[in-house]
């Protein structure tokens, strides 16, 4: 880490679309960078042009977060790299088919990457940072964490727990100064509508599409307003906000020691 430098990044899914987009931002901010995704030629060329840019160090990881050993590399980094000041979940992917049509094992690889994967890499980093004074985590989630209809029920769920995780981190490392972000983009021009099958450009004109560079631009200036959740494409902070105190204010009476009465539990039946 050069004198200059503002610390480290780890960056996940780091060699195309968002990932790769928060790596050149975040050179161009001042930090150094370590790059993981499977593709080492990818990694290798990004880094270069990102290296020779910023004149930043931008280091490479490949790894495959899907495999134990390929997770474990990368937690080993996070636990032993004492430069490291953020690190960015970015590293997962999507599904629009329906349960009837889906593969049990390729939903569980889903749930392994954007659940599993996401949740060992913050416990592997939480601790350094703590112990440094601080840092920054920042989790993409998705629309979908919060408009489940949208697309495959396993991907809403398994960003809604991203959504929940980094809630509850928040909640828990307020006091420990360590930054968390959840970052909801909705749709991305990236190569995950490749992936679903539906290229970008075949997508309704009633879907507004944000370029990468414009959702990542925007939820870096989220996060250095304080956001918590950061939704790009939404106009008005307050409908958030709002959406945040009706959950908040359903919780004196989330737990009660008897059922609600609108249930007649207990009562006696009619005659």
């Amino acid at each position: 880490m050069s004198a200059t430098s503002k610390g480290t990044v780890l960056i996940t899914g780091a060699s195309s679309g968002i990932g790769a987009v928060y790596a050149d931002r975040l050179a161009h901010r001042g930090y150094d960078l370590i790059l993981v995704a499977r593709s080492e030629d990818k990694l290798k060329a990004l880094a270069d042009r990102i290296g020779k840019a910023t004149g930043r160090h931008v280091g490479i990881l490949a790894a495959d977060l899907n495999a134990r050993d390929g997770l474990a590399a990368v937690e080993a980094v996070l636990k032993s790299d004492k430069s490291i000041t953020g690190l960015v979940n970015n590293a997962g992917f999507g599904s629009a088919t329906p349960l009837l049509q889906a593969s049990a094992e390729k939903m569980e690889d889903m749930i392994g990457l954007n659940v599993t994967a996401l949740t060992r890499l913050t416990y592997a980093a939480v601790p350094g940072l703590v112990e440094r004074g601080g840092g920054t985590i920042v989790n993409i989630a998705s629309i979908v964490a919060i408009a489940p209809e949208l697309l495959n029920g396993v991907y809403g769920g398994s960003k809604a727990y991203v959504l929940a995780f980094s809630q509850s981190l928040h909640h828990e490392l307020a006091d420990k100064n360590i930054r968390i972000q959840a970052v909801l983009p909705g749709a991305t021009a990236t190569d995950f509508w490749n992936v679903l099958g539906v290229p970008v450009e075949q997508l309704p004109e009633s879907i507004g599409v944000m370029s990468a560079e414009d959702m990542v631009d925007a939820a870096l200036a989220g996060l250095d307003q304080g956001e918590v959740v950061t939704i790009p494409a939404l106009p008005e902070l307050a409908d958030w906000a709002g959406f945040e105190a009706a959950r908040k204010r359903l919780s004196p009476n989330l737990s009660h020691p008897k059922p609600a009465a609108r249930y007649r539990v207990g009562q006696a039946s009619a005659a």
